[in-house]
């Protein structure tokens, strides 16, 4: 039903905005700075979950609507473009007040449940998974190979898995070098630069595309 071809795109366009410091990264980040390793998987494992659920929602009720309607897939992904690009002048605006709040510790440590649960809610929640599900998704779908909305999912799940062995990584990271990432903000805002520059550059290129084609 999804050809090599797209599955190849699809996974060079996740890897793109799931490698870079969004939300995601930098909240599991956080917790390892402040907890360590364990709690950064954890975050992670709610996070995977949420942003999972956050794609079948999104595949439910935008299946039906972009097997139909060429125009409608071409708004979303100027929609999507244009909200990334702002997030990204957003996050490059706010970047060393994001950096010191991550630095941050905290007092006791949180369960592993409401670790896993504030996890859920940052990804059920994160507006970079939304707009790339919304409008990042429908460039990959092939409306001539089968049911538009089982390809979304078989997307949301590769997504899903794709960001929870990324950010596991960036959570183990944080957790391991702790001590050498809180002691600088500018290492963060470095992080958080990368991260807005990326999100504005796919936001342009996403709009590119929609209008060229």
């Amino acid at each position: 039903m999804i050809s090599s071809n797209q599955l190849v795109a699809f996974f060079a366009a996740s890897m793109a905005i799931i490698l870079v410091p969004g939300p995601s990264v930098l909240f599991t980040m956080a917790r390892g700075v402040a907890w360590g390793r364990a709690v950064a998987v954890l975050t992670v494992l709610g996070n995977s979950v949420g942003t999972f659920l956050l794609s079948v929602v999104v595949a439910v009720g935008l299946g039906p609507l972009l097997s139909h309607s060429k125009v409608f897939s071409t708004f979303l992904q100027l929609a999507g473009g244009g909200y990334l690009v702002w997030l990204g002048v957003e996050a490059m605006r706010h970047r060393a007040a994001h950096a010191a709040a991550m630095a941050k510790r905290e007092g006791a440590r949180p369960t592993n449940l409401l670790v896993v649960r504030q996890g859920f809610t940052v990804g059920v929640l994160n507006p970079k998974s939304l707009v790339f599900f919304a409008a990042v998704f429908p460039h990959f779908v092939d409306r001539t190979k089968g049911n538009v909305t089982v390809q979304l999912l078989v997307f949301g799940a590769i997504f899903s898995v794709l960001a929870f062995l990324s950010d596991s990584t960036w959570g183990l990271i944080a957790g391991t070098a702790r001590e050498w990432l809180s002691d600088s903000s500018g290492r963060l805002v470095v992080l958080r630069t990368i991260g807005a520059t990326v999100m504005m550059t796919l936001g342009v290129l996403i709009i590119v595309t929609a209008l060229s084609t």
